[in-house]
């Protein structure tokens, strides 16, 4: 295999890593005095900062090797996901006064202060099984393709390399390392791939020209609203599953959340998430566009362009377009895009099990051996990494990734629901929390249990009349909202049928339990210029909603 980067590149590629490990070095040199330090980084981080974070830990192997992909094979319909900046925007202004007051370093230990530690053990133990099947097995796996391709080296060698680098300034540096390197590689992953959508459209001809001859070729290329019986793309499920998974994923889960807990009050975080809500807006023009530009040069010059497969249609236009030198820098992106999600799972794994298990099995602890413990369970994170890699090869990434991509829509309602239900309504008690959360698991393994026994089938496409099977090939985008629907009218019912929670107890963790001084607090915690900037992204999301209409 030979590398696509020349000895320019690979300079530009050099001093790009070097700046990388200087900043992980000036962080390790600031010292992690505790816990805080290590996995809030004090929790004293500007919102420049934060917003970075967030957008650099969300974009990782999905976009990088499947947004563009997407982009070539199937169009915008993909950009729904995109466009879930507006739910970032719910974190900063619905959740986030609610973590802060709380004091929680985790997810988890707020579910334990609102309700009890059932559901924190829940959730804990949920969480950790689900970030190594899912989040580390598919960036590892990514990770290494795009890596192999761009530096012609083995899989195995860039899936390695790219675990072993980001795994050890992870465990050294802890949560600051994570967040301060991510603003450096936001930078560049930015810069980079702004130049290969310029490039890209310049070579097409033009916006206009893009679409003529992507429209001519598949007419339906630039419409993001399927109907509804679409197999694939159904603007319901789009559109309001895709909302109940966006609420777990930017609202509830500690990978993204952490970063904001790492805001000194509610004011900072809120910035941080407005700015991460903008952020969230570039995949489309970064990487849902350069796909669809791809399909359109493959049409227009299939001898120079050509794509064997949708997800090589990024790294087809690294080679294809960019002069020597800045190929080095968008590939240096590009692995700044698949380490920073890397970085992110390695630290939040860490975080939940020395927050959420060991320190509960063993209160006794000291702070120092707390922060030892952390860099132990980020190391054995970072092998478990490791291992999974020729479990992934054998299944084969494609299909794997399709059931991960599954996997997130049935996980995301039960605990969606209870979040959400929880903080808008203080009647919710333990009981409720703890039983949605059983019953999403079990409806969890009933649908990916019958999807795999019937797989057979589902691919060959057959009409069967038996109940599971009908259950099983439901659209997952859809299955999401039945599924939410349940989570919903379980909860309620089973709090109106069991004993009101103590409400001194969860005081200022739910809407109805709120203070004088929490709520004058709140509304202290913003000005007009958030506000308005929060009006002004819901604005041009409707507005590209609208304009890919077909």
């Amino acid at each position: 295999m030979e590398s696509v980067l020349e000895r320019p590149d690979w300079i530009v590629l050099g001093i790009y890593f070097l700046a990388l490990i200087a900043v992980a070095v000036w962080v390790v040199a600031q010292k992690n005095k505790d816990t805080e330090d290590y996995f809030l980084a004090g929790r004293n981080v500007g919102w420049f900062v934060i917003g970075a974070s967030i957008f650099a830990s969300n974009i990782g192997s999905e976009h990088v090797v499947g947004l563009a992909g997407t982009g070539f094979e199937s169009g915008t319909p993909m950009a729904h996901y995109e466009l879930h900046a507006w739910i970032v925007l719910l974190l900063g202004w619905l959740f986030l006064p609610f973590y802060i007051r709380s004091g929680a370093f985790t997810m988890p230990e707020f579910l334990e202060k609102r309700f009890d530690s059932r559901s924190r053990w829940f959730l804990s133990i949920f969480s950790l099984v689900a970030y190594v099947l899912t989040k580390v097995s598919v960036t590892i796996y990514a990770g290494g393709i795009v890596v192999s391709e761009l530096l012609g080296i083995p899989f195995w060698y860039g899936a390695i390399g790219v675990v072993i680098f980001t795994g050890i300034y992870t465990v050294v540096g802890g949560m600051k390392a994570v967040i301060y390197t991510e603003t450096l590689q936001t930078v560049i992953l930015i810069l980079g791939s702004l130049i290969i959508t310029y490039l890209g459209l310049q070579e097409v001809g033009g916006w206009g020209q893009l679409r003529e001859t992507v429209i001519a070729a598949s007419p339906d290329h630039f419409n993001m609203w399927r109907p509804m019986s679409d197999p694939d793309f159904p603007w319901t499920g789009l559109l309001i599953g895709g909302t109940i998974v966006g609420i777990w994923y930017w609202c509830t889960d500690q990978y993204i959340v952490q970063r904001t807990l790492a805001a000194n009050n509610i004011k900072i975080g809120r910035r941080g998430a407005i700015f991460g809500a903008y952020l969230k807006l570039m995949p489309i023009l970064i990487f849902l566009v350069p796909g669809i530009i791809a399909f359109a040069l493959t049409i227009q010059n299939p001898e120079v362009f050509s794509v064997e497969r949708a997800d090589r249609a990024f790294p087809m236009l690294v080679k294809t377009l960019l002069p020597v030198g800045l190929k080095g820098l968008v590939a240096g992106g590009l692995m700044a895009a698949l380490m920073s999600s890397l970085a992110s799972v390695f630290n939040s794994c860490s975080t939940i099990f020395t927050i959420d298990i060991y320190k509960k099995l063993r209160p006794e602890k000291s702070e120092r051996q707390l922060l030892t413990i952390g860099k132990i369970a980020t190391s054995f994170i970072v092998v478990l990494g490791i291992v999974w890699i020729p479990i992934m090869d054998k299944i084969g990434g494609g299909v794997m990734y399709q059931y991960l991509q599954n996997v997130q829509s049935y996980i995301a309602p039960p605990v969606t629901a209870v979040f959400l239900l929880g903080i808008i309504w203080k009647r919710v008690n333990s009981k409720a929390a703890i039983t949605t959360l059983l019953a999403g698991l079990v409806l969890l393994v009933l649908r990916l249990g019958s999807e795999i026994y019937f797989q057979p089938q589902i691919a060959a496409g057959a009409e069967l009349s038996n109940f599971l099977y009908q259950f099983a090939t439901i659209n997952f985008a859809h299955m999401a909202i039945f599924m939410f629907i349940f989570s919903v009218v379980l909860c309620v019912s089973v709090s109106l049928a069991t004993a009101e929670p103590d409400y001194a107890t969860i005081k200022g963790l739910s809407f109805g339990t709120l203070t004088a001084e929490d709520r004058a607090a709140t509304k202290g915690s913003y000005s007009t210029i958030d506000v308005v900037l929060s009006v002004l992204l819901v604005v041009i999301v409707i507005a590209i909603l609208s304009y890919f209409t077909g």
